[in-house]
């Protein structure tokens, strides 16, 4: 591995730590000493990289600091590319246009023959069935998926009209904070004020919806962590 590879490495896995991570973390993770671990943050440190910290105490990368998407390996295109398909097969109109502009901002950056691979990668996304799919309930369509995007973004509280999967209706106050794609559903993932507790609404049974003007009072993020340790999912 080049030293340029290696200072990349060291940048990718900098950025995916929330939290100050020790040197001698950090070296075990990349393969190299303690030593060059030290001198390669010291030279990314030169060169203008925001990475907050010292030996023994930790080391974080600055939130805001981006990398030019010029070092992109073939697995990461590829995993890009296939990941933008399946985005613009299940997600919504607004989602599919975002996932196409992605690619071609990150295609206009790329070298000629990384960019090939983009345009060439030979992953499709397989046929699924149907949102909703023999459901009689009316799907969620594009601008509610769009409401409901908003809502968890901003941090902010909705108002459902929903019908159970037994046909019983009921109106809730929710607090969302995720929403699942899946082949044949999707789902948010809330706190639901009625119910006092974590609840999965599924968008083909919302009847109606309205993006309060209040927010609701906890973080989204610590909602979703609390969420995956009660369901047993792994943090990320």
């Amino acid at each position: 591995m080049s030293r340029a590879e290696r200072l990349l490495d060291l940048m990718q896995v900098l950025r995916r730590h929330r939290q100050p991570v020790s040197g001698r973390a950090l070296a075990a993770e990349l393969g190299v000493s303690l030593r060059t671990l030290y001198r390669d943050i010291a030279t990314l440190q030169a060169q203008g990289a925001a990475i907050e910290g010292e030996p023994g105490v930790g080391y974080l990368l600055r939130a805001g600091f981006l990398l030019p998407p010029l070092m992109f390996t073939e697995e990461e295109i590829e995993a890009l590319v296939l990941g933008s398909r399946w985005v613009v097969d299940r997600g919504d109109s607004r989602l599919g246009g975002a996932a196409r502009n992605a690619l071609a901002k990150i295609a206009a950056v790329l070298p000629p023959d990384k960019r090939d691979g983009l345009d060439g990668s030979a992953l499709l996304v397989g046929p699924g069935e149907p949102i909703g799919a023999g459901d009689k309930s009316v799907a969620a369509g594009d601008a509610e998926l769009a409401t409901i995007r908003a809502a968890i973004r901003s941090e902010r509280k909705l108002e459902l009209s929903y019908r159970d999967r037994d046909g019983s209706d009921s109106r809730r106050t929710v607090w969302p904070f995720a929403l699942g794609f899946f082949d044949r559903v999707r789902v948010v993932v809330a706190w639901c004020e009625l119910r006092q507790s974590f609840r999965h609404f599924r968008t083909d049974r919302i009847q109606a919806l309205t993006l309060t003007d209040s927010r609701y009072p906890r973080r989204r993020q610590a909602m979703l962590k609390e969420w995956r340790a009660a369901e047993g999912i792994p943090q990320p």
